[in-house]
């Protein structure tokens, strides 16, 4: 899940620590989903799980690897992280990946998205400054894992965790200098992993890394969309048609409505949409800022020159989009005695709130600003045809959250109701808005693993399987589990072009020595983190 979430509603998360989901979501049957399967979806229709490598490898002094920022920030202010966490070790996916592609492969998707760490196959940031031949000997492994067992590969280059050495040099993001250090390490990901890698995500989510990464987000984004084209430029110029693959962007955004049926809170989603998507796909497709955002910016939104503007636009062959939820856009007027310092939050002039006349949008997750409204992805998709010419799209994120509950039973833990409704739900929306017409050519839940969910930490679920130690205790679990309701049953039956029933699946079968790490959080085994 996108960082900016989390570090944004830190104390909300800190003062609602204790609901669990149970008691939270309660589904409805708005939509009937009954007969949603595969063959919902168009031939070709790509389903897989995501990842980031910073919240999965681990391994974070091994192999030459040089720090990244999130090194840096966890170590120093681990008061931050709410559970004073870190992704030293994380799921450890470094030392393996084999077992997690077994799991993908009995899950039957198709592809895995995963984020390449910058600072391990570059520890100093910069291709001059030396390569990491261990760094590039573990992507290469993992790669060729994944197509040995018919997963294609879809690789981010960058999933916030940029190099501290390029942020104590010239402050990352924030200088133009950052364009050729992520040209320059593009073309070498292109050059030892572009023979088998056919789909490329150059950066993840920029909207969250400028507005809570860095203390300046128009100039941010700025840099991010440039570095973004230049790799684009480059890859088409020298490897895309030798190598045959496609090269794109994930955004985040969630869906606003508006408060009230007043014009001035239609204008303020508007303006919502604008500010968090408009942001990056005006200049992506037109080669400029949305209109809203320069008349409210102003001299303090970087112009993009005449050749930068050229470079921009169609500077990609997909979008990915990040999608949890929706909100309420209420109107917040012009202030002529507001003297106080201009903030990207501000300049919005829009009061966002998931609450109207006392009812909420949807059920609540464990995060304060996840709340489940699946319509909200259709609208958006519908949106994103409309506006901006109907673009290929991949959705690259989509999940819900719960709390880490230790005190829940084998049998309540394996009870995955709320999540598979949510997938449920999403999937229905996405297929109808393919029949409208929406080029959505594949889905990725996030996450095939619980994670390190930045400052929530290790707080959260957002997969069933958690990765524990003990052998002989995995081993025992694994072989008792019927797994009702649990999310990689559904989502293996849903790949076999099975209905997905309400009933429990019964008789899985499971390779305990390929999945001996990988049990329920209910069972009592410590976690390696």
């Amino acid at each position: 899940m996108g960082m900016a979430f989390y570090l944004g509603v830190l104390a909300l998360i800190i003062s609602s620590y204790f609901p669990i989901m149970a008691s939270t979501v309660t589904p409805t049957t708005l939509v009937d989903t009954s007969s949603l399967n595969r063959s919902s979806f168009p031939k070709g229709f790509i389903f897989g799980t995501g990842s980031s490598s910073y919240q999965y490898e681990g391994a974070a002094n091994e192999g030459g690897r040089g720090q990244s920022i999130w090194d840096n920030y966890t170590h120093k202010y681990s008061d931050k992280i709410l559970d004073r966490s870190n992704g030293d070790v994380a799921v450890d996916q470094y030392h393996r990946y084999k077992d997690d592609v077994a799991i993908m492969k009995y899950m039957n998707t198709d592809a895995y998205r995963f984020s390449i760490s910058w600072p391990r196959i570059l520890p100093k940031g910069k291709v001059s400054a030396g390569i990491n031949k261990e760094g590039i000997k573990y992507y290469n492994n993992l790669i060729n894992e994944l197509l040995d067992n018919g997963l294609v590969p879809f690789v981010t280059l960058f999933h916030f965790d940029l190099p501290q050495a390029l942020q104590d040099k010239y402050n990352g993001f924030l200088s133009s200098d950052i364009i050729n250090d992520f040209r320059d390490y593009a073309e070498l990901c292109f050059k030892e992993f572009g023979d088998r890698v056919k789909h490329w995500i150059t950066i993840n989510e920029p909207h969250s890394h400028s507005t809570i990464g860095t203390e300046a987000p128009y100039i941010a984004s700025y840099n991010q969309l440039l570095a973004h084209a230049a790799a684009v430029k480059l890859y088409r110029t020298n490897y895309q048609v030798s190598q045959k693959g496609s090269i794109g962007i994930t955004l985040n955004c969630i869906w606003f409505l508006p408060f009230s049926n007043d014009i001035l809170d239609h204008q303020a989603a508007h303006r919502a949409l604008d500010f968090m998507f408009g942001w990056f796909m005006e200049p992506l497709t037109k080669g400029k800022y949305p209109q809203s955002m320069v008349s409210l910016v102003g001299k303090r939104l970087p112009k993009f020159t005449k050749k930068q503007s050229k470079m921009l636009i169609g500077s990609f062959d997909f979008i990915g989009i990040n999608y949890y939820t929706s909100s309420f856009a209420a109107n917040i007027p012009h202030s002529k005695n507001d003297t106080s310092k201009p903030t990207y939050f501000k300049d919005t002039h829009v009061n966002l709130t998931t609450e109207r006349n006392g009812a909420p949008i949807g059920p609540r997750a464990a995060s304060p600003w996840l709340y489940v409204y699946p319509r909200g992805i259709r609208e958006l998709l519908l949106y994103t045809k409309t506006k901006y010419n109907n673009p290929l799209i991949y959705i690259t994120e989509n999940g819900m959250d719960e709390f880490n509950d230790p005190t829940l039973s084998l049998e309540e833990a394996l009870m995955d109701t709320y999540r598979i409704d949510y997938f449920y739900r999403h999937l229905y929306y996405i297929s109808s808005a393919i029949k409208h017409g929406v080029k959505v050519k594949g889905y990725f839940a996030w996450s095939l693993l619980d994670n390190f969910e930045w400052s929530a930490g290790y707080t959260l679920e957002i997969k069933r399987l958690k990765r524990r130690c003990g052998t002989v205790i995995a081993t025992k679990v694994l072989n008792q589990m019927e797994l009702k309701g649990d999310i990689m049953r559904f989502l293996s039956e849903f790949h076999r072009n099975g209905r997905l029933g309400k009933g429990p699946v019964t008789n899985v079968e499971y390779n305990v020595p390929t999945l001996i790490r990988y049990v329920n959080v209910a069972t009592n085994v410590p976690t390696l983190y």
